[in-house]
């Protein structure tokens, strides 16, 4: 037998190429999409928002000028078109331009599915190609398997069956996408266990409940033949948008280093810090309660403002109300910048939505805004609606948005204690950011009193200072250094009388 030596040309026909989804960060984890001309095993638990990523992947395929076809088991056409009405997806008026089409396999309200001998599943095949053909479909989403496997006992059966469409749709050179339930979120791939032997790919979406919260995350587990991110991403699904899928690992600071400085607000401050931030860094200033970092936020805004610079501000902790007044009573007009177009204000309490949204729509006003500075106060109160992996998660993106638009970023965090300690946010985000100021209570002979220090620069001199401040209708006035007291930073402070603190000074001049 002679066999014949494969043609040049034949590597390239071997390639496997890919098909964007369009779904928001989840092509740059499927590094490009999803496979071409091949069949996707989407799985999750109830709730995963399987549904509406198969009508997402019909939705922006559409969008882009390829039409498609849903083949539905379990809710009627009427009850999809109703309920992705929400994400923006107008699905009659598709069906009315022969852009989608539906094959109806949902058991009807009213009668008993029965199957009696030898059941496949060929009448179903046959109208799927039908439809195929009628809209020119170049995708088709399959929601979903378990519905058969319900109602049928021969899984060998089914299984031959699910071969057969795929091979099919592989045939028409259609690219699909197939849904099915798990019972576990880190348990048997599918319920069925044969579903994801049938697919060359395999993708699964969870919605675990962690410390009373829930966190989506989306995985791609198999992606036969071809290349693929690895780990559980962050995504959430957003009214008008869908599913939008958070990828940590596209996160790369590649932003230029600028040695401008622009003002804190605060002309001593700014002397602390060497002549001011940097144009591009990102400062977290941590503190208690009623230290002042609301207040360091404000005049951070007005320096901005005062240089007709954009500054965005994120408030999770007060509302829109109490920020305007706050900051008048420190002689700064927010209504005023806002009409001049120098300043937007995001009034939104943390547990409105999840993290992952939160993000987004930060995210989506930066893009919108375009500001030259950013402010969010407080991250820290975005710890209570979050896990502590989504939070840390979270805090690295906010991070690299900020950064990756090379503008001035300044964050606030609470910290546990009065006197001090270390809070989850500034234990997660200190080692990203450029710059941290902290705010601090001195109790000095039972008189409450506060210091700031300039705990790190980066990349410049600053003041190593505890200088102590004070708070009055003008603002912030940072006066001199705490020369008496030592512990400030550890939350115990100590005060030293004159001869002691005579003695230390000595011994550091190198006296006797």
């Amino acid at each position: 037998m002679i066999l014949e030596a494969p043609q040049p040309d034949d590597f390239d026909a071997d390639r496997i190429d890919k098909l964007a989804t369009g779904i928001d960060g989840f092509d740059f984890l499927a590094e490009g999409g999803v496979p071409q001309g091949r069949t996707t095993l989407v799985v999750g638990t109830a709730g995963s928002a399987k549904t509406v990523f198969a009508c997402q992947f019909l939705a922006e395929g559409i969008q882009r000028g390829e039409s498609g076809v849903f083949v539905t088991f379990e809710e009627p056409p009427k009850a999809v078109r109703k309920n992705m009405r929400g994400f923006g997806w107008n699905i009659r008026q598709w069906e009315a331009e022969g852009k989608w089409a539906f094959v109806d396999a949902s058991p009807q309200l009213s009668e008993k599915p029965v199957v009696s001998g030898e059941y496949d599943l060929g009448a179903l095949l046959a109208r799927l190609e039908f439809a195929i053909r009628k809209v020119k479909a170049t995708r088709v989403s399959m929601d979903s398997l378990g519905a058969i496997f319900s109602h049928l006992n021969d899984t060998a059966q089914v299984r031959t069956d699910l071969f057969r469409i795929a091979s099919v749709l592989r045939e028409m050179k259609v690219t699909s996408i197939l849904t099915a339930e798990r019972t576990d979120e880190y348990g048997d791939i599918s319920r069925y266990g044969v579903e994801e032997f049938v697919a060359d790919n395999v993708v699964i979406l969870r919605n675990a409940l962690v410390d009373e919260k829930r966190r989506r995350t989306v995985e791609v587990l198999k992606y036969r033949g071809t290349s693929h991110q690895k780990g559980e991403f962050p995504f959430t699904v957003i009214s008008n948008q869908g599913i939008v899928v958070i990828p940590l690992s596209a996160i790369e600071l590649e932003q230029s280093s600028s040695n401008l400085r622009i003002t804190s607000g605060n002309k001593i401050l700014d002397t602390m810090c060497g002549g001011g931030f940097f144009q591009n860094s990102v400062v977290l200033v941590s503190g208690a309660t009623g230290t002042g970092k609301t207040l360091m936020v404000t005049e951070f805004v007005a320096g901005g403002a005062a240089n007709d610079e954009r500054c965005l501000l994120f408030a999770f902790e007060e509302s829109r109300e109490q920020l305007f007044r706050n900051a008048k009573g420190w002689g700064v007009d927010y209504g005023k910048m806002e009409k001049e177009g120098t300043l937007r204000v995001i009034c939104r309490y943390p547990e409105t939505t999840g993290l992952e949204e939160h993000l987004v729509k930060i995210k989506e006003e930066l893009d919108e805004f375009q500001p030259n500075r950013v402010a969010v106060d407080s991250l820290s109160a975005l710890e209570r609606v979050s896990t502590l992996r989504g939070f840390r998660e979270f805090i690295v993106s906010l991070t690299s948005f900020i950064k990756e638009r090379e503008v001035a970023g300044l964050f606030t965090s609470t910290t546990p204690t009065l006197v001090g300690g270390t809070s989850i946010t500034e234990a997660h985000i200190s080692t990203i950011t450029d710059s941290i100021i902290l705010l601090r209570y001195v109790e000095i002979y039972g008189e409450m009193r506060r210091g700031l220090t300039v705990l790190k620069m980066r990349g410049s001199m600053h003041d190593k200072d505890i200088r102590e401040f004070s708070i009055d209708g003008e603002g912030m006035h940072v006066g001199n250094p705490f020369r008496s007291v030592t512990g400030i930073l550890t939350g115990n402070p100590v005060y030293m009388a004159q001869s002691e603190l005579d003695r230390m000074n000595d011994l550091f001049r190198g006296g006797p």
